[in-house]
């Protein structure tokens, strides 16, 4: 028997528990990626490494995760969703309890790629259970949920990290998100049953994508420092000839581990490509704005906080509201509307007064948010939703891997505006602005792919 496979999502009540279990499993790895920001400086100065170094703890979070999210994703398939999900809150678990112990450098930085690995596992399969839980109908409103589960999560991130460290030994920021944890493997009983899918492993492909990858943005990264232009370049062009040596091997494989067959798909292929730059874009803003408020305005850093509170909370409402409504209205009216007013809101960002004041920061930073909101739950429940179920993990690890190395892509991207010393004005709004524009161009060109290729009222309803 395939559970929950010919079933359109879970019954009730178990679709409740199972939604509770995969919410506390999203939130906590949201809040380890984002809460170790606040401890950086208590960690420079108590293990005696630069700040420079320091920054290390998150690139190499970030990294690591984007690394393994579609060799992961593909493993999936083969030992069943469910089964890697709770592995990976096992190793998240065991890697989190070893930081107690730590007081070296080094090894904090291994227990962090044991954290992202775990977090890896769990991330590249949890969209394609999403689609198990919820029904057909219903998706986008389950995507909606996710976006909420987020964006609260990563604003209590920074809250949660900050009395942490004030309160207690900063190695328990990394504990932090532990009853999280605890909490969704007690409930994953109700998750959708694992389903082993026959197939051969892949694990030249894993590897091979994972490295290309790590070439990709590890070059980026290494070009925003100073004096690392040219090596962190030809690191880049590096991991550019491996990726396209990599998509062409991938090309002649059934269930390829980077999913060309889905990218491929029109609707699929668009989803993605919009997504990446629609992250970039709201990424670079929100890494952007601090240093344009406190350095370029005046603010002290605990207003700084304050000013952008309004974007994840006017995300907290809009995104449950596009998701219900991506199951009700065409998702690229949604996308396309809602990346037109983000557009509109970066403007406004762009060329505010030099002291607009709180609530003139407020105004637009929500204006602006709104239109992102309308954008990713629709977005992600085409990219999701389009998916044959059979790569239905593929899809999740697509987009995961889409959010992830849009928001990692954003901070290089700042960083190096930064260093030309192009942060603190308009730039980085009219980058993510241009950003903006390819993504919403996208979502236009998906209708227009279905049209050309004669797709039913159906597949027209679907996708616009």
């Amino acid at each position: 028997m395939r559970p929950n496979r010919e079933m359109d999502g879970l019954p009730k009540p178990r679709r409740y528990w199972a939604i509770a279990a995969i919410s506390f499993g999203t939130s906590l790895f949201v809040v380890d990626g984002a809460i170790a920001n606040v401890a950086l400086p208590t960690i420079g100065r108590e293990l005696g490494v630069g700040n420079g170094a320091v920054t290390n703890v998150v690139t190499v979070y970030q990294l690591v995760l984007v690394m393994v999210l579609l060799p992961f994703s593909s493993l999936g398939d083969r030992v069943g969703h469910r089964t890697l999900y709770q592995m990976g809150q096992v190793l998240f678990l065991v890697a989190s309890a070893a930081v107690l112990f730590i007081s070296d450098f080094t090894w904090l930085l291994i227990a962090r790629a044991g954290q992202a690995l775990g977090a890896g596992m769990a991330l590249s399969v949890s969209s394609a259970m999403l689609r198990e839980i919820y029904p057909a109908k219903s998706l986008g409103s389950g995507m909606g949920i996710n976006s909420v589960v987020v964006a609260s999560s990563g604003a209590l991130a920074p809250t949660l990290g900050g009395w942490l460290v004030a309160s207690l030994d900063w190695r328990w920021v990394f504990v932090a998100a532990v009853p999280m944890a605890v909490i969704s493997l007690i409930l994953g009983r109700a998750l959708p049953d694992p389903f082993k899918i026959d197939r051969r492993p892949e694990y030249l492909s894993g590897v091979w994508s994972a490295l290309t990858v790590l070439m990709l943005i590890g070059g980026i990264q290494i070009a925003t420092h100073a004096g690392t232009l040219v090596p962190g370049a030809a690191v880049s062009f590096a991991g550019v000839v491996s990726a396209v040596l990599l998509v062409r091997r991938e090309r002649q494989r059934h269930a390829p581990v980077v999913p060309v067959d889905l990218m491929a798909m029109p609707v699929i292929g668009l989803s993605a490509l919009a997504a990446v730059c629609a992250f970039i874009a709201s990424g670079s803003l929100l890494v952007s704005l601090p240093f344009l408020f406190e350095q370029g305005m005046g603010y002290p850093p605990d207003e700084v906080g304050l000013l952008l509170l309004p974007f994840p909370l006017t995300m907290l409402v809009v995104a449950p509201v596009a998701g219900w409504l991506s199951d009700r209205v065409a998702p690229t009216k949604l996308g396309v509307t809602g990346m037109a007013i983000a557009i509109v809101g970066l403007l406004l960002l762009a060329f505010m007064p030099h002291q607009p004041g709180g609530f003139g920061i407020s105004w637009r930073l929500s204006l602006t948010a709104l239109g992102f909101g309308l954008f990713f739950a629709p977005n992600s429940r085409l990219l999701i939703g389009q998916a044959p179920k059979t790569r239905a993990a593929a899809a999740g690890g697509l987009l995961s891997t889409s959010r992830l190395s849009g928001q990692t892509l954003a901070a290089a991207i700042v960083g190096i505006l930064l260093s030309l010393g192009l942060g603190l004005g308009p730039t980085p709004m009219l980058v993510a602005c241009a950003l903006s524009v390819v993504a919403a161009l996208c979502s236009f060109a998906r209708y227009q792919s279905v049209t050309r290729a004669g797709g039913t009222l159906a597949d027209l309803k679907r996708t616009t």
